[in-house]
């Protein structure tokens, strides 16, 4: 029997687009609507599915930074279910209303997965969940985000192209396209790498490794 994991995508006005869509698209192999096309492709599917929700303040199309803009399906307010991931995008000067952060926040606890891309660890850090845990971020915006949550007791990991807690329920991803990067790691702790694989070149994805992140020696940032 196929496992179904519903995943709510954090939606706010100015939201970077490929910090979701990339995640949503290597993920989103493997939701009900997709799997066809792969199988027909000779993927051998895992028994586990994907159901994307897109969540904003108001029902109203969001205005991402670039690209069309993207219709929510549900308010964070009337969103009552309780999902398996929540992912998080980020954007510049990152400020979704506070709904946002306060549905994260309660879907936390029963949330097998939390899954940040860009400065979306900055909206996971503002809530608290960060505490004391593990993270990293985009790189060009890496001084600011530690500076603004310096008193909350975060390891910010300059040199990673994404960064997992030991638990492995928080995944931290760095600037916009390492947020592919750390949902193919993401697919390969599901599915085991050999799957994983094989997923990746459905959309022809090379896929850099936790560490492999050139882009803090770029930013002085080691």
């Amino acid at each position: 029997m196929t496992q179904t994991l519903q995943v709510a995508v954090c939606l706010f006005p100015r939201v970077t687009t490929l910090d979701y869509q990339g995640p949503v698209e290597l993920l989103g192999i493997l939701s009900a609507k997709s799997r066809d096309r792969a199988v027909r492709a000779g993927i051998k599917m895992p028994d586990l599915s994907f159901e994307f929700t897109y969540l904003s303040h108001t029902l109203e199309p969001v205005e991402p930074t670039s690209g069309p803009a993207a219709v929510p399906k549900l308010t964070y307010d009337d969103a009552k279910q309780q999902f398996d991931i929540v992912l998080v995008p980020g954007g510049p000067s990152v400020n979704p209303p506070s709904a946002c952060g306060e549905f994260i926040k309660r879907q936390a606890p029963g949330a097998k997965y939390i899954l940040t891309v860009c400065t979306g660890s900055l909206v996971l850090a503002r809530t608290g969940l960060l505490k004391g845990k593990r993270a990293t971020t985009n790189k060009s915006a890496f001084r600011d985000v530690k500076e603004e949550t310096k008193d909350l007791e975060i390891d910010w990991v300059p040199k990673a192209r994404w960064v997992v807690t030991e638990d492995k329920k928080i995944w931290t991803a760095s600037g916009v396209t390492a947020g592919m990067d750390m949902a193919g790691g993401f697919l390969d702790h599901l599915v085991g790498p050999e799957d994983g694989r094989k997923l990746r070149a459905f959309i022809e994805l090379s896929m850099k490794a936790e560490d492999d992140d050139e882009f803090a020696a770029y930013h002085g940032l080691v």
